[in-house]
């Protein structure tokens, strides 16, 4: 195997300045040491919290910020979702060749806590994730710690496969938190970007009911239907209230808000049945006020959900590569292209999943 004192000529496009675009810089990347694998990405996805992390706070409501500077240490490689090939492995690696096709898990924590003891190390307080405190895959290459993160994605093509470590983990956690739904306990799902079109599909292989999605984009809720929605509403419908109680015989039995703004998590609320639960994933940003008796009245459930552990992703993994989840679209990108991707993003030109292909040449961009 390649060790020693190799290099690899390093292409990537980093966060320099909070609310600054990406710039472009070539160095070059040593060989890894004792138990570092260095990937050659293959298929690197592009998030909605890139874009936060790009402006470097999220949106509290009411004119509050959360200020993420103190968290990200700049210049900073941002992404998360990467599928690359071993090209070299630390003196310490075993049961790894090179070649070999590997989904990165990159919510890695400090490994010492309580959290990261329990399996929960994308909830550490000293994290060493992949595209936010360590450098990511907006790149040609990424270092990874411990072959342990690293895991068999084949037969899956590495664009599908890229994005199953953030937004499919993120959607399988949140689905997971709901709890497995019948037609008797119904789903819905409120947003059908991305991650929402990533629970659909997932919703239907574990249950094998099509859930209800909310989303006020009527070329997403064709989307939906299409990923196995069994019905689609517009939000903003006057109607929509009464229609889907009425549809549900009561409410839903959880509602997984992947937007997370004021008017999306009042919609979760005000749909659940008595005992039901909403589970927010999105980050768009907001605030809420509701009545605090109306909790055990009605005895529903709040709860938030952050990306998902290692072994939620090992498990959707295994979803995956039985081939029981339908791919979402994927929009290829160059690496060239990054920054123009996360614009595109930001102005909802995105329909599905970006990724980004480092072995595309710029001149021949697969936009």
């Amino acid at each position: 195997m390649n060790r020693g004192k190799q290099t690899w000529p390093h292409r990537s496009f980093k966060l320099t300045g909070f609310g600054e675009p990406l710039r472009e810089q070539h160095d070059q990347i040593g060989a890894p040491a004792g138990k570092q694998v260095l990937l050659r990405v293959l298929a690197c996805g592009v998030c909605h919290s890139d874009l936060h992390l790009s402006d470097g706070f999220f949106d509290l409501g009411g004119g509050k910020r959360m200020d993420l500077g103190r968290g990200i240490a700049l210049p900073r490689t941002l992404g998360h979702e990467i599928a690359g090939e071993v090209v070299a492995v630390g003196e310490q690696v075993t049961g790894l060749a090179i070649g070999d096709r590997r989904l990165l898990y990159p919510w890695i924590g400090c490994g010492d806590c309580g959290l990261c003891s329990a399996g929960a190390e994308h909830l550490c307080p000293q994290p060493r994730h992949h595209g936010t405190t360590v450098d990511g895959g907006f790149s040609n290459f990424v270092m990874v710690p411990d072959a342990r993160y690293l895991l068999a994605f084949d037969p899956l093509p590495e664009s599908f496969a890229a994005t199953l470590a953030c937004s499919g983990l993120t959607a399988y956690s949140a689905l997971c938190k709901a709890g497995a739904k019948s037609a008797s306990d119904p789903l819905l799902i409120i947003g059908a970007g991305g991650v929402g079109l990533a629970a659909i599909s997932i919703a239907c292989a574990l249950s094998g009911v099509g859930p209800v999605v909310a989303e006020i984009d009527g070329d997403k809720r064709e989307g939906a239907l299409a990923a196995g929605a069994s019905e689609v509403v517009d939000p903003r419908d006057p109607d929509v209230k009464r229609r889907l109680m009425k549809h549900t015989g009561g409410g839903f039995a959880a509602a997984v808000d992947f937007v997370g703004a004021t008017a999306t998590v009042a919609l979760g609320m005000n749909l659940l049945r008595k005992g039901g639960r909403l589970v927010v994933v999105g980050l768009y940003g907001g605030s809420m006020e509701f009545s605090l008796p109306t909790l055990p009245l009605r005895s529903v459930s709040l709860m938030g959900s952050y990306v998902g552990s290692l072994k939620e992703l090992e498990e959707l993994m295994a979803l995956a590569r039985d081939l029981k989840l339908n791919p979402m679209q994927i929009v290829p990108r160059t690496l060239g292209s990054t920054q123009a991707v996360l614009e595109d993003l930001r102005a909802g030109r995105i329909r599905g999943r970006a990724v980004i292909i480092p072995s595309v040449t710029d001149s021949k961009d697969v936009s």
